[in-house]
């Protein structure tokens, strides 16, 4: 039986031959069955006939599960599984939408189509309205066309943050159900 030089402490992934610290372990052979519960070196001994490496799967179970596997392939399939899990996640983004509180009924129809089509993408939709000049003194248009939204949007959206001032503008963010 030829001995691996001793490799330092693995930083991350599962611990493997001389680096299981505890006594026994209950060993699943390289076919999946059950060998019991055996001491490690004894297990660490029976991998190494098989030409393979005694691999802590189950660290916190009682006792800790062993496998006969090859480390670098067994690192290997892991990385591959949480690029795939990470390519398939999707991230949530802020799309913003600007209008302004006397818009058109027409240019109202296309805004509101994209935010329909942001929000079943699965994206936020932060609707954003500028008040210049005097139509300041009018916020309860501005709140008025922001309610407009919200209605319009209730069977898919709900309102995470609701209408709020911010200086000149006013604010109102749309969450998918």
């Amino acid at each position: 039986m030829t001995r691996r030089p001793l490799a330092p402490m693995p930083a991350n992934g599962p611990r493997f031959n001389e680096f299981i610290t505890v006594p026994k372990v209950r060993v699943i052979d390289e076919n999946g069955e059950n060998l019991g519960v055996m001491f490690t070196r004894e297990a660490i001994e029976q991998a190494a006939e098989v030409g393979l490496d005694l691999v802590e799967v189950s660290p916190n179970a009682d006792p800790p599960v062993a496998k006969f596997l090859d480390v670098g392939k067994f690192k290997y399939e892991a990385q591959k599984k949480a690029n795939l899990a990470r390519k398939s996640q999707k991230t949530q983004e802020i799309k913003e939408i600007k209008m302004r509180p006397n818009i058109d009924d027409h240019d109202y129809d296309t805004k509101m189509k994209k935010i329909i089509e942001f929000i079943t993408d699965g994206d936020k939709v932060k609707v954003t309205l500028r008040f210049r000049g005097r139509e300041l003194s009018h916020g309860q248009l501005g709140m008025q066309l922001l309610q407009r939204v919200q209605g319009d949007t209730d069977e898919i959206a709900k309102v995470e943050a609701h209408p709020r001032m911010e200086g000149r503008q006013m604010l109102m963010v749309l969450a998918p159900r």
